[in-house]
């Protein structure tokens, strides 16, 4: 499983928005502070905005913020909706097991523990647990 940038980018963004509680943060500051394009994080904030998990005004003051408190979003959360997924295999993507060997194949349980340890992972660190630890980090600053 490898996470994409737009997985890695949506969350340093939702990292962000957290870190300006009840401001609105423009992508340009977002872009700026990581070196990325405005134009690939405006695509990846507008999927955050119809989830629902972002808002915006328009305008001179105008940015984004999160919707809810930083410790009810999990990394989980965010990269699958940018990712659809985190599965290590196509067969265990999905609701039911999707391929024809399910009943005989011997790596069916590796990939499945596998899949177990990711989402234990990723559903337990939360938006405020990386907000803490980004505050925590030497010379890091607020912008």
């Amino acid at each position: 499983m490898r996470i994409s940038t737009k997985g890695r980018y949506a969350l340093r963004m939702m990292i962000e928005f957290a870190l300006h509680p009840g401001e609105f943060t423009k992508i340009s500051q977002v872009a700026a502070r990581h070196g990325l394009s405005d134009k690939y994080l405006e695509q990846i904030v507008s999927v955050l905005a119809k989830a629902g998990y972002v808002k915006s005004i328009r305008g001179s003051k105008g940015g984004y913020m999160l919707t809810k408190d930083p410790s009810e979003y999990t990394v989980g959360m965010i990269l699958r909706l940018m990712e659809g997924g985190l599965a290590p295999v196509a067969c265990l993507d999905g609701p039911e097991m999707q391929c024809e060997h399910w009943d005989t194949c011997s790596t069916l349980t590796v990939w499945k523990q596998i899949d177990q340890a990711v989402n234990q992972v990723v559903d337990h660190v939360t938006l405020a647990d990386l907000v803490k630890e980004q505050l925590e980090k030497p010379g890091y600053t607020l912008m």
